[in-house]
C-alpha cells in the first residue's frame, strides 16, 4: 500500500508540474506590474495552465478570387505562424514536483494528510520558481496556499488515522509568520514581506506534527538560506547587502521538516 501511495503521489506530482510553466512565466514581473497577457512576441496566452510555449494555429483557408496580399504584423493569420518557447520548459517542474510529492507520500505513507502535503506542493514549487525568477512572492500564490494548508489539514484531522494536530498546525503558522515579520521589521531589505506571508502556510505544515518538527523545519530553512548566501559571498558573486530568493530555502526546510515528521510519525 505504501509503494502505491508514492507511486500515486509522483504520479500526480510531475502531471501537476507540467502544467506549471506558464503560469510561472505569466505571475514573473516586478512589483506594480501587471501579469504577463503575451509572450515576447506579442501572442495573447490564453489560460494559466500549461506548457510555456506559442504553438501554430490552424490557417484560415483561402479565399476564392485575385489573391490579395495579407499584411504583415501579428493578426489571426500570422498569430500562432512559428511555434516557440517563451518560459521555462516543462521537464524541471515535474521532475520537481514529481520528486518532492513521492518524498511526501514516502513519509508520510497511507495517513490522510498525504493527500494535504502532496495537494499543496505544485502550488510550492510554483512559488519557489517566481522568487527564483524575479525575487518576489505574489500574494494570488501565498495567501491561498495558506488557506489551502489550514483547510486541507482541517478535513485530515477529521479523518481516522490522522497523526498531527491541527489546533498546533494553526498556532504554528501563527508563530512562525509573526517570527518572520519580526525579521522583517528588524531588515526589510533582507526578509521580504512575501516571505512572512509564506512562513504562515509552511508553519501550518510544520505545526502538524508538534513543535519540534516546527522548530527543525524552521531552523533549516534559515540554515538553508544562509549557507547558500555566504557560498555567494565566499564565491564572489554577491555582496553582503545584495538579495536572493529566499523562498525556494524556506520551502525546503519545510519540507525537511515535514520528512521528519511524516517519519516519525
Amino acid at each position: 500500500m505504501g509503494v502505491l501511495v508514492i507511486v500515486l503521489a509522483a504520479g500526480y506530482g510531475v502531471a501537476a508540474g507540467m502544467l506549471l510553466p506558464r503560469a510561472a512565466y505569466r505571475l514573473s514581473v516586478d512589483p506594480g506590474d501587471p501579469w504577463r497577457a503575451s509572450c515576447p512576441q506579442g501572442h495573447r496566452l490564453r489560460g494559466w495552465l500549461g506548457p510555456a510555449r506559442c504553438r501554430p494555429g490552424r490557417r484560415r483557408p483561402a479565399r476564392r478570387g485575385p489573391a490579395r496580399e495579407e499584411p504583415a504584423g501579428p493578426g489571426p493569420a500570422h498569430e500562432h505562424a512559428h511555434a516557440h518557447a517563451y518560459g521555462p520548459r516543462a521537464l524541471l517542474p515535474a521532475v520537481l514536483t514529481g520528486a518532492v510529492c513521492a518524498l511526501v507520500g514516502a513519509a508520510v505513507g497511507v495517513r490522510p494528510e498525504v493527500a494535504a502535503y502532496a495537494g499543496l506542493a505544485p502550488l510550492l514549487v510554483l512559488l519557489a520558481l517566481v522568487d527564483r525568477a524575479v525575487h518576489r512572492l505574489p500574494d494570488v500564490l501565498t495567501l491561498p496556499l495558506a488557506a489551502g494548508a489550514a483547510a486541507l489539514l482541517g478535513i485530515a484531522a477529521l479523518l481516522p488515522g490522522s497523526a498531527g494536530s491541527w489546533r498546533l498546525a494553526l498556532l504554528g503558522g501563527g508563530a512562525l509568520g509573526a517570527a518572520y515579520l519580526v525579521l522583517h521589521l528588524i531588515n526589510p531589505a533582507g526578509m521580504g514581506f512575501g516571505d512572512v506571508k509564506l512562513a504562515l502556510s509552511l508553519g501550518v505544515a510544520l505545526g502538524w506534527y508538534g513543535w519540534g518538527v516546527w522548530a527543525a523545519g524552521a531552523f533549516l530553512g534559515l540554515l538553508y538560506g544562509a549557507l547558500y548566501g555566504l557560498t555567494l559571498l565566499l564565491r564572489g558573486s554577491a555582496t553582503r547587502d545584495q538579495g536572493f530568493a529566499f523562498g525556494p530555502f524556506m520551502a525546503a526546510g519545510a519540507l525537511t521538516g515535514v520528512l521528519l515528521g511524516g517519519f516519525g510519525a
